[in-house]
């Protein structure tokens, strides 16, 4: 199968080019039944956000998927997970994560803290290679995007893959209202 394509995004496959990718997201793929369907595309890092990539490519908003990650605590145990919500919507922390969660109050990890142990870079960090022991919360409309533009885990390059290939990432749950 071939990497999938968008605009004028050149994409190789995602295995191709491990240069193009952090080492926990280039160990995931190597060992996903999915990975075939995953191209990489490499990119000036000054416009990895997505907003700019956007405008650089003339993508649309709804064809980026961001990768957040949100803890909280219940009863002295820390609970992570990594939200992947499409790029023109925001995750519901407050609301939906929190009781999905079941911790009193979740917040944004500290940016020092999710770069350190997931292993990829601020504004790459991706669902693809998180930690063992992170959840990996998925908002449905994500899997209704043709062909998603997400992380890499690098700021220089982005995965292109099909939404709905999303939902089988491993431990991904998807949760319906998870983004508003």
């Amino acid at each position: 199968m071939s990497a999938p394509a968008f605009g004028s995004l050149e994409t190789v496959p995602a295995l191709d080019r491990p240069d193009l990718l952090a080492a926990p997201v280039a160990a995931a793929l190597s060992g996903w039944p999915g990975a075939a369907q995953v191209g990489v595309v490499e990119i000036d890092p000054a416009i990895a956000d997505t907003a700019a990539l956007a405008e650089a490519y003339d993508l649309p908003m709804s064809t980026g998927a961001n990768c957040v990650v949100v803890a909280g605590r219940r009863d002295g145990t820390e609970r992570v997970a990594a939200c992947l919500v499409r790029a023109d919507t925001r995750a519901d922390v407050n609301g939906l994560v929190k009781r999905t969660l079941d911790v009193r109050k979740a917040s944004f990890l500290a940016v020092e803290r999710a770069v350190e142990e997931s292993g990829m870079e601020y504004g790459g960090i991706t669902p693809l290679g998180l930690p063992a022991g992170w959840r990996l919360l998925v908002d449905p409309r994500v899997l209704d995007i043709d062909v998603a533009v997400i992380g890499s885990g690098v700021r220089r390059s982005k995965l292109l893959l099909p939404g709905a290939l999303t939902a089988e990432l491993p431990g991904a749950e998807v949760v319906t209202g998870l983004a508003g």
